[in-house]
């Protein structure tokens, strides 16, 4: 049995096999047609708004919906190959979505670093709810 690691560790470890965007490289992503997904919970939604054109898919759903084999999952799950750039709040549980987008065969998926508080401190488009 392997010890146990700690979440820095396994943060580490999950970041090291693929590459995070910052901001202004997710946005140039969406615009070249990668899928933004937002895992945030409603309050904070509320409480900052959404970046225009991301779907929202709340994170206990995330691999239900964006499965492109799943009898659950939403019209823009298409294919293996779609890009999914995962957006949290902060750039944590985003890391931890991607794996496991990557465990069901999503070889795209990444996540935003600094979550969606970077995005919104980038000055990039963010509407109200």
């Amino acid at each position: 049995m392997n010890a146990p690691i700690g979440i820095d560790e396994l943060l580490e470890r999950i970041r090291a096999g693929y590459t995070r965007l910052d901001a202004q490289e997710a946005y140039a992503a969406s615009r070249a047609g990668a899928l933004l997904v937002d895992i945030r919970y409603q309050a904070l939604r509320e409480r900052d708004g959404l970046i225009p054109g991301a779907l929202v898919i709340e994170r206990n759903e995330l691999e239900w919906r964006l499965d492109p084999r799943g009898s659950h999952r939403v019209a823009e799950a298409t294919s293996h190959d779609l890009q999914v750039v995962v957006i949290c709040n902060e750039g944590y549980a985003s890391s931890l979505a991607a794996a496991s987008l990557h465990a069901l065969g999503l070889h795209r998926a990444t996540d935003l670093t600094g979550g969606f508080q970077s995005w919104k401190s980038s000055g990039l488009p963010v509407t109200p709810t």
